[in-house]
């Protein structure tokens, strides 16, 4: 059993009044877990976390922010290995609801964003669907990982409501995303560790039919088609520690029979993530981040970001853990296109560099 917790403060370059968290330039709890993992049998172990959101919601009343209680990451797998005198065979069954949580690598959509980011500033919230099923579906998955080289998953995945409730509690029914039937991901990586060097490269892939109203889930559905590719590559051998990571999504929505959620019948959506970071002694690192997020115009897909989801930016960052439990760090976000624009995005003269913002955090895990 373990817990985290993170406390942040966050200063904005020129802070949008519009911005319903108004909570810039302000030290505050952010949110933490309660994780309980671990072996069950031999062959059985379990990963469960739930968190509290300390601004989960606000009150329509009071306009007070509320704090919830919710279901987030889950694993329950069974696993068993084959080895022989050329042969190392790993497989495995996995119930969970996070497509990708399964995934022994951090370039996978469920763990590439799992570090303090910043809260309480407005960003684009576009990106491909896999990246927001977490806690919104139950999948059951089978695995296997041959000679430590080639890795292959193939899952399915369904609405965590029904039986599966208990994989997406604290969720709004109201809010809560609905698929269609069963749905497919797949996984594909080819790994090589030699000597203190490990690198990976793969591809991801995932069809889902959602249902435009959750408080109705009949008739048609949208149809979104992710297709990714990834890498990663590390160096671990003390006091030294380095990692660089690589991830781009590309996604196809088809509305098909769908009427009022897109104006075109089609749209893309194309998200790159690029990250490299260095660790010294395990207690001093830095990290720069590369985000881009393109993808067609549309203004009723996209009516809070002026119609296109375009965003690019920077993240620098330095972090100090005094001890193993606490990371003191902070993150710089420069924006170099929001909106789709680099200046004027809003057509009242406020530029993408104008959500510049600054962030700094205490994140703690014991």
């Amino acid at each position: 059993m373990s817990v985290m917790g993170v406390a942040s403060f966050t200063k904005s370059s020129n802070p949008d009044s519009d911005v319903a968290f108004a909570k810039d330039a302000v030290a505050l709890f952010q949110t933490g877990s309660v994780f309980l993992a671990g072996k069950v049998t031999d062959n059985v172990g379990v990963f469960g976390q739930w968190t509290y959101n300390n601004y989960d919601n606000q009150n329509q009343n009071t306009g007070r922010w509320q704090g919830k209680w919710a279901s987030d990451n889950f694993d329950l797998r069974y696993a068993d290995r084959i080895i022989g005198p050329t042969q190392d065979f790993i497989y495995g069954f996995s119930l969970n609801n996070n497509p990708s949580v399964t995934d022994p690598w951090n370039t996978a959509p469920a763990w590439i964003q799992y570090v303090p980011t910043k809260f309480g500033v407005t960003a684009p919230d576009a990106s491909p669907i896999i990246s927001q099923l977490g806690t919104q579906v139950a999948g059951l998955t089978a695995y296997a990982f041959w000679n430590q080289t080639l890795y292959a998953e193939l899952a399915a995945y369904q609405t965590s409501n029904g039986v599966w409730s208990f994989l997406s509690q604290g969720t709004n029914a109201q809010s809560q995303t609905y698929l269609k039937g069963s749905n497919p991901y797949i996984r594909l990586a080819l790994s090589h560790d030699w000597g203190p060097h490990s690198a990976m490269i793969g591809v991801l892939a995932m069809n889902a039919q959602i249902y435009p109203d959750s408080t109705n889930p009949t008739g048609p559905t949208t149809r979104y088609r992710d297709r990714g590719i990834d890498a990663q590559y590390q160096y671990l051998l003390d006091p030294h520690t380095v990692t660089a990571q690589f991830s781009y999504i590309r996604e196809t929505i088809t509305n098909g029979d769908v009427t009022g959620i897109a104006s075109n019948a089609s749209n893309t959506l194309n998200q790159l993530r690029l990250k490299a970071s260095y660790v010294y002694r395990a207690k001093y690192g830095a990290s720069l981040g590369y985000f881009s997020t393109t993808g067609s115009a549309d203004p009723t897909l996209y009516p809070d970001v002026a119609a296109n989801p375009g965003t690019r930016g920077w993240v620098p960052e330095i972090f100090w853990m005094p001890v193993q439990y606490l990371r003191i760090g902070v993150q710089y976000y420069a924006y170099t296109q929001f909106h789709g624009a680099a200046t004027n995005y809003d057509g009242a003269g406020r530029n993408a560099r104008d959500n510049n913002t600054l962030f700094l955090y205490l994140w703690g895990a014991y």
